[in-house]
């Protein structure tokens, strides 16, 4: 089994001015071939900080794939420090440069001669043919391992990733055999370490091996399988699955793309129910994002000033009585220093359920931790009444 690690090259990712989606994409679709990640890396462009990276790299991965520093300017040195790892030279490529100008007359620019820097990579590397961009690509073979380096730009990454690295990796390392496919089960109203008082047995699985992933109000349990193919590897996901469901029945609410509001959303269609909202507190609006879902079933108000606890479950009253819904949540959401209070009110059948909650993690947590504790308690009225 082949190993790899991914280093994205940036000193503005450092600087949190633009976000990192290359390393995702790329543990992605090493994942689909059987390629284990070990760590993901972010550097600055400083030639001798990336050197030591790639070298650390080394020592552990098979597979090193660098994102990033290949531009025309100085402070593009990922050139130079791949080569500095293996210790090789740049070397020139005349064929690269012409590449490099009928690029550019192709776009009407006439390149400067720093662009004329693009032409070197390191000595013995293989060139990667960049038909997307300007900035060539290519992979150093020392040894067993591979060094592949990519340009930054995503669009530029994602072409020659899907239609010439992987092709290259299948073939150095045979890895056409080997798949590795991911499912997750969403779980609601249920902590984390819950979920692993009652699943930890799981968690010692080899392949398919089962972890879990905290959100504020959700836990996910992440399922993945090692096969020979993608239909093997889902044939070993599905036990696994449903052990998990008769594990924690209820608790689950939905797999892979499905979110609480998708299932709700579905619940009401389902059984023809109308859903109304009050909510105030909240950053994101849940009403809003419901009626995104079922906007002919789904009514409601988002509060604009603090009102008690009965004189929203009146509001509440009034939604049931003269807007035809069957269901009606109340939810707000008061902040304070140390600790976020949650109100949540649930009229169904013409009777209130009443919650008090209180969440004392992140601040910023606590909005998304109260609209999933919100959803799922319709989800569950809706599923042990209707």
């Amino acid at each position: 089994m082949a190993i790899a690690e991914i280093i994205t090259i940036g000193t503005e990712l450092l600087l949190g001015e633009i976000q990192d989606t290359n390393s995702k994409y790329i543990a992605r679709v090493l994942r689909d071939i059987g390629v284990d990640i070990y760590r993901l890396t972010t550097v600055g462009d400083n030639q001798y900080r990336i050197t030591a990276t790639i070298q650390e790299a080394m020592s552990r991965a098979d597979i090193i794939i660098t994102t990033g520093g290949l531009g025309p300017t100085v402070d593009d040195p990922t050139r130079q420090a791949v080569a500095d790892s293996v210790g090789v030279e740049l070397e020139y490529h005349p064929e690269l440069w012409e590449t490099i100008k009928k690029r550019f007359e192709n776009f009407s620019r006439t390149p400067t001669e720093n662009n004329k820097r693009q032409a070197f990579i390191p000595a013995g590397a293989l060139v990667i043919e960049n038909k997307v961009g300007t900035a060539p690509a290519f992979s150093v073979e020392h040894g067993e391992k591979s060094i592949v380096s990519l340009p930054g730009v995503p669009r530029e990454m994602e072409y020659l990733m899907d239609n010439i690295v992987l092709a290259y990796l299948k073939k150095r390392y045979k890895l056409q055999d080997t798949v590795i496919k991911a499912r997750v089960v969403h779980t609601a109203s249920l902590g984390e370490s819950s979920i692993d008082e009652i699943i930890g047995d799981m968690e010692t699985l080899i392949n398919p091996t089962v972890g879990l992933l905290a959100h504020p109000g959700q836990t996910d349990i992440r399922i993945t399988a090692k096969a020979s193919s993608v239909g093997e590897a889902e044939r070993m996901i599905k036990p696994i699955i449903e052990i998990l469901k008769q594990k924690l029945g209820n608790y689950i609410f939905g797999v892979d793309d499905e979110t609480l509001e998708s299932v709700v959303a579905d619940l009401l269609e389902e059984k023809k129910l109308g859903l109304a909202i009050v909510e105030y507190g909240l950053e994101q609006s849940i009403l809003s994002n419901m009626k995104a879902f079922t906007p002919t079933r789904v009514v409601g108000e988002r509060l604009d000033t603090q009102l008690s606890n009965e004189m929203i479950k009146k509001i509440m009253e009034e939604f049931s009585l003269n807007e035809n819904v069957n269901i009606v949540m109340g939810l707000k959401l008061l902040s304070g220093e140390n600790k976020q209070d949650l109100f949540l009110s649930i009229l169904a059948r013409n009777m209130f359920t009443d919650h008090v909650r209180t969440y004392d993690g992140p601040k910023g947590n606590a909005p998304q931790w109260a609209t999933n504790l919100g959803l799922d308690s319709i989800r569950r009225k809706l599923i042990e009444e209707f």
